[in-house]
């Protein structure tokens, strides 16, 4: 498996540093040179090809929305994880609408991050599992109910984990398949559904009436 390519874009130098040392000891993690403000972030991910971004949400006087916002029009594949000292709920709901597939706070260890960095550029994503439930209530409160594409019964059964709030390894024992089986099912409905993350499937599948079983 070939390295991920990640950019750290935070103003704050020195938790900058000391975050790409260590997330640069990951053998499987490629650090780019660090983004201190958006003009320089949009740049290296021009030229770096960044697979993660880990982006903060206070850039001095910039909005880290704002850049995610710029981030995924020029840049729609790469993977937006927010990692932040912010702890407001809106606005982690406000970044998941406009494209981030992970929130992590800063006081999280840098084991957590590696994980979510892995994890976003398979196509997956990570929020706190103390705040996702509103998350996902706010994600699908106030929307227009919609329709899912056809998928096939196990691309529905998966979704349905999804929902859920199964990890891959509990989706494989819960339909009795290998954790690779369970992988390409996600890959291709979240390709049918034209999703970028699971957490983005899971929101459109519950404005679509599925709903986490007991």
């Amino acid at each position: 498996m070939r390295p991920i390519r990640v950019l750290i874009v935070d103003d704050h130098t020195l938790f900058a540093e000391a975050l790409a040392a260590r997330l640069g000891r990951e053998p499987d993690l490629v650090i780019l040179p660090i983004a201190a403000d958006a003009r320089r972030a949009l740049a290296l991910a021009a030229t770096e090809r960044p697979q993660v971004v880990v982006l903060d949400m206070t850039l001095g006087a910039e909005s880290g929305l704002d850049v995610l916002d710029r981030l995924r029009e020029s840049h729609p594949d790469v993977r937006v994880v927010v990692l932040t000292a912010m702890s407001e709920l809106d606005v982690l709901v406000q970044a998941v609408r406009r494209g981030a597939v992970g929130w992590l706070s800063k006081t999280e260890s840098a084991e957590l991050v590696a994980r979510v960095i892995r994890s976003a550029a398979r196509r997956g994503g990570w929020v706190p599992p103390d705040v996702l439930g509103e998350v996902l209530r706010r994600l699908v409160g106030g929307a227009e109910e919609e329709r899912l594409p056809e998928l096939t019964p196990r691309e529905r059964e998966v979704l349905q984990c999804m929902v859920d709030g199964l990890g891959r390894a509990e989706i494989a024992d819960r339909l009795g398949l290998s954790a690779n089986t369970v992988r390409t099912h996600t890959q291709n409905l979240l390709a049918k559904l034209g999703m970028h993350s699971a957490l983005e499937a899971i929101t459109l599948a519950m404005r679509a009436g599925m709903r986490p079983r007991d």
